[in-house]
């Protein structure tokens, strides 16, 4: 065989290379005959994980999955959407994500699958439903209503009495791994949980076709997600008898995690305890914050960092603007592999920003399954082998960061076009909104803020960034005046309490290299009975805590992993006592 493709027939170039491609496709099609075989993959695989052999590609994966449970299919289908969608929005910082969710969800998907090899049923109990929801929980003379996702796992429920573990999503679709996979899970099966997810209104498949119209975002909030939840307790109770004896805990991390904390802040009597993993509690319109945890975890050796490399990022970006001011956009653009050539100012800021998600995505899953870590950014930032002038290496260097992001996210060029932002935030078609960036965005300009400025000194990104910049696009897409944004920020501080929120018993578990940590509770309020803890982990990045244990975990991670068992346990424990006393 081998000297067939190493001295194929031909006695010209052309022939040759003929002759090693048919030999080539020969060779494929033997492992593609067995992939196409539903039935003898199971076997295979079964197989190589026993001896460890690594031979089975993403296909086989999916063919193995597909004989056990069309809901797995669906999951695929679904993923793929999303991954669709992905790819026509164009905020590389929410690209990161969901990249970083698309590995989170392939790592998932083998675990189950080793679970369910070794003797573990979850594939089977998991359940897809609908409920549906009011469209208006304040507005008792509306009766319309909308399609609320939500999944079910029994697998580990211990009837009649056993606790229920509630995971919240967040500003995304939801998934059968959500119930199947992660750290709750883990819990669950230790607890004898059943396991529910409910999706959030406006995402993934929670919304009605006209859903997205910009006159029907205004059912889309916070305080009507907590009453969908409360909605769904109640709908939860009634299917499967539920009495008092079966304790809730709420789950959820980023924006679903503050969810977890309002929830119980709210509804106390719904939940007992919630882990609020990565929960920006606090709204915020100009957060300059994020950026100042991103330079300062840029320049901690203990992840990877230097103080070199956050000098070396802020000389790159400062010869990045020093070039455009001096009318070398057409030069810049073919540079950093540009889509269209960032004549205008606001296509310029457009390609600042998407250089800067690269570095801020790097640092908020840091070690999480994302392209690159901060140790591996910051040898390409400051590798001082390569060739370069002095004047103009950190920027040669950062090209060469981009090129390796677009190279792994497939992207063939990079896009700056503002018109091009506005017009994908515009777009209410439910296929291409389904990753979500709409949704938010309207979130972001009604309730939250969270606009990652670089006006601040700290900022190793462009000036360019303003919180002016960012705010446009609120009028531009979802006509909300710029002056109204202070006051719906205000709004949900005061409704909801920043970060001093009125809440009892409630886990916040937190990174400090996550950006978004400072937005969260980090202190522990000793006058209160039921006190909230506090979790904060020494080299962690953004909701790394919700992953289940890895090899390669730092041993902070897995204490932090520890501490939240033991809370949750306590929790259990202390419920159980109450309903006897």
């Amino acid at each position: 065989m081998a000297s067939e493709v190493l001295q194929p027939e031909g006695d010209d170039m052309a022939r040759t290379s003929w002759n090693m491609r048919r030999i080539i496709a020969m060779y494929q099609e033997t492992f593609t005959v067995i992939e196409k075989c539903l039935k003898p993959v199971v076997v295979a695989v079964k197989g190589a994980c026993a001896v460890g052999v690594d031979l089975i590609s993403q296909d086989a994966w999916f063919q193995v999955k597909a004989t056990w449970n069309m809901s797995m299919l669906q999951t695929e289908d679904v993923m793929k959407s999303a991954v669709a969608a992905m790819e026509k929005k164009r905020r590389v910082l929410r690209k990161i994500k969901e990249r970083v969710r698309k590995i989170q969800y392939e790592k998932a998907k083998k675990n189950v699958l080793m679970s369910a090899v070794n003797g573990h049923k979850p594939i089977c109990e998991v359940r897809d439903g609908k409920i549906h929801q009011p469209l208006d929980h304040f507005d008792s003379q509306n009766d319309e209503t909308f399609p609320q996702r939500f999944l079910v796992n029994e697998a580990y429920w211990e009837r009649p009495h056993g606790p229920v573990f509630l995971f919240i999503g967040g500003e995304g679709p939801i998934s059968e791994f959500d119930v199947l996979a992660g750290h709750h899970v883990d819990m669950a099966e230790e607890h004898g949980a059943l396991l529910v997810a409910l999706e959030h209104r406006f995402y993934g498949e929670s919304i009605n076709k006209d859903g997205l119209e910009t006159e029907n975002l205004g059912d889309l909030s916070s305080q009507q997600a907590l009453a969908d939840i409360a909605e769904f307790h109640q709908y939860i109770s009634d299917r499967f008898d539920l009495s008092d004896k079966n304790t809730w805990i709420s789950f959820g991390g980023s924006y679903a995690g503050a969810l977890s904390a309002w929830l119980r802040g709210k509804f106390p009597h719904l939940v007992y305890g919630a882990v609020a993993s990565s929960a920006p509690v606090k709204a915020k319109l100009d957060y300059s914050a994020f950026n100042k945890v991103v330079g300062l975890s840029l320049a901690d050796e203990d992840v990877g960092g230097s103080a070199k490399c956050l000098g070396d990022i802020w000389e790159a970006f400062a010869a990045v603007e020093a070039a455009l001011f001096a009318g070398n956009a057409t030069e810049v653009g073919k540079d950093f592999g540009c889509c269209e050539t960032p004549e205008d100012l606001e296509d310029q800021i457009e390609l600042m920003q998407s250089l800067a998600d690269i570095v801020m995505g790097t640092v908020a899953y840091n070690e999480e399954g994302g392209i690159l870590t901060i140790e591996e950014l910051c040898d390409i930032m400051t590798n001082e082998t390569e060739t370069f002038y002095s004047e103009t290496e950190a920027y040669e260097r950062l090209i060469k960061l981009v090129q390796i992001d677009r190279a792994t996210g497939e992207e063939p060029c990079l896009d700056v076009s503002h018109k091009q932002t506005i017009k994908d935030l515009s777009d209410t078609n439910l296929d291409s909104a389904y990753n979500g960036e709409r949704q938010w965005y309207y979130q972001t300009c009604t309730e939250f803020g969270f606009f990652q400025t670089c006006e601040d000194t700290s900022c190793p990104f462009s000036r360019m960034l303003t919180l002016q910049a960012q705010t446009d696009l609120c009028p531009e897409v979802f006509n909300i005046p710029q002056h109204s944004l202070p006051g719906h920020i205000a709004f949900t501080n005061k409704y909801y309490g920043g970060d001093h929120p009125d809440t009892d018993r409630v886990l916040y578990v937190n990174g400090d290299i996550d950006p978004w940590h400072e937005l969260s509770v980090l202190e522990e309020d000793l006058d209160k009975e039921d006190k909230d803890m506090t979790i904060l982990i020494e080299g962690t990045a953004h909701c790394a805590d919700m992953n289940p244990d890895g090899v390669a975990d730092r041993p902070a991670l897995k204490q932090a992993r520890k501490a939240i068992e033991r809370k949750v346990a306590k929790w259990l424990k202390e419920a159980a006592w109450k309903l006897v006393g």
